[in-house]
């Protein structure tokens, strides 16, 4: 549903900013920047700062007024802390990001952030359906404007699944067979009687503790031979 959402910059003074985060959006896989009354757009340097996300500068849209940004869009959040003096829903980043997608399934939704210097007004926000914050340090919250968009569009990026960083975890070539995972408990075993660590005749819960180590250890197959290799080698040292 990333394809519904719109970031809005309202009144964006540095040109710099504008392709800062255009490129934030890029990453992200958003691309459909609109600018309020930008001061300065087309710049080079809002080119050179995109970084080769130029393409979303390229179809930014330009409107007069954030009502004409936020024309045909069904959901717009906010990021402002200028909370205070609205009754708006205040949400986190990833709770907005939630909303933002549960919205864009029906229709165009909209992120909306204000001018570098003072933030959304008061007036601007109101048009808004609800306001999000990012979580700061109390005594120094200023983020860059390009900072605050990478933050909401990482967590729009990370509640749609689209870019989640790959998890190798679980995805094992070769795991080890139930037969050879006890062929290693019991070799294990035999080397920690041999050793002197276990008393057979007073056990207590070690092997039933060392078992559930290895279990939720997801071990290969490999894994299990250089563990037994590794047993074998004491074995063979205390002979």
């Amino acid at each position: 549903m990333l394809k519904n959402i719109r970031v809005v910059l309202v009144e964006p003074s540095h040109p710099g900013n504008i392709g800062s985060a255009a490129r934030a959006m890029k990453t992200m896989g958003l691309h459909r920047l609109y600018l309020v009354n930008p001061k300065e757009f087309p710049h080079l340097q809002a080119t050179a700062l995109a970084s080769g996300a130029s393409d979303v500068l390229d179809s930014a849209i330009c409107c007069s007024s954030l009502t004409d940004a936020l024309h045909g869009t069904v959901f717009s959040v906010a990021s402002t802390s200028r909370y205070r003096e609205l009754s708006h829903v205040v949400m986190n980043a990833k709770e907005s990001a939630e909303r933002l997608l549960s919205d864009a399934i029906v229709g165009d939704v909209a992120l909306v952030f204000g001018p570098e210097r003072t933030g959304l007004s008061v007036e601007d926000a109101s048009l808004c359906n609800a306001i999000a914050m990012i979580a700061c340090n109390p005594q120094y919250s200023s983020l860059n404007l390009a900072q605050a968009v990478q933050v909401f569009c990482y967590e729009l990026a990370l509640v749609s699944e689209e870019f989640l960083p790959v998890s190798h975890e679980g995805k094992r070539t070769s795991p080890a067979s139930h037969e050879e995972v006890e062929m290693l408990m019991r070799h294990l075993e035999d080397v920690l009687i041999e050793v002197d660590f276990l008393k057979p005749n007073n056990p207590g819960r070690l092997m039933q503790r060392l078992r559930r180590l290895i279990l939720r250890s997801d071990l290969e197959r490999e894994e299990v031979n250089i563990l037994r290799g590794f047993l074998g080698a004491v074995q063979k040292k205390g002979r």
